[in-house]
């Protein structure tokens, strides 16, 4: 009989604990959850903060264009997480909708088409930036530099799309 007891109380627990996430999910302020967007830094010399405040540490200054992955949106203020996957506090009005993406390989390939066999467009090195056209589909990201050249890069050589 102990037995039965124990499997029914263990069963009670986990339905409470499951019962409690799901109300704590639902009275989280929605405002307070990013589902995990990309912006761009709208502008250049952009500092990034250790704490949602003007009078917060300030951790590094961040190029225009920069993209940045959203991970909580409070109150004017988003947290954001960079390609290294660095974690900084920066002004809600200094993010831009518009898409980039930063090539973390050591070299990226950016091509014609979406085809590794297609015409090689130009490479470009780790860290360079540049704007994405159109969103990521089957593995490949259709990306300007900003030099004007157009072309498909793998997905896996860049970051933030």
């Amino acid at each position: 009989m102990k037995y039965v007891y124990d499997i029914f109380a263990a069963r009670l627990l986990l339905r409470c604990r499951s019962l409690g996430l799901l109300i704590g999910i639902l009275l989280c302020p929605a405002h307070a959850i990013a589902a995990f967007e990309f912006f761009s830094i709208a502008e250049n010399a952009t500092v990034m903060y250790d704490a949602p405040s003007l009078k917060a540490d300030k951790l590094y200054v961040a190029s225009r264009h920069l993209p940045v992955e959203a991970v909580v949106k409070v109150e004017g203020w988003v947290k954001v997480r960079d390609s290294g996957g660095g974690l900084a506090w920066v002004e809600e009005k200094a993010l831009s909708e518009k898409r980039y993406v930063i090539v973390t390989a050591l070299q990226a390939e950016i091509y014609h088409a979406a085809d590794a066999g297609s015409a090689l467009v130009f490479q470009a090195q780790q860290n360079v930036v540049m704007e994405q056209l159109e969103p990521a589909v089957n593995g490949w990201v259709k990306v300007r530099h900003r030099e004007g050249q157009i072309g498909y890069v793998k997905t896996q050589q860049v970051w933030g799309s």
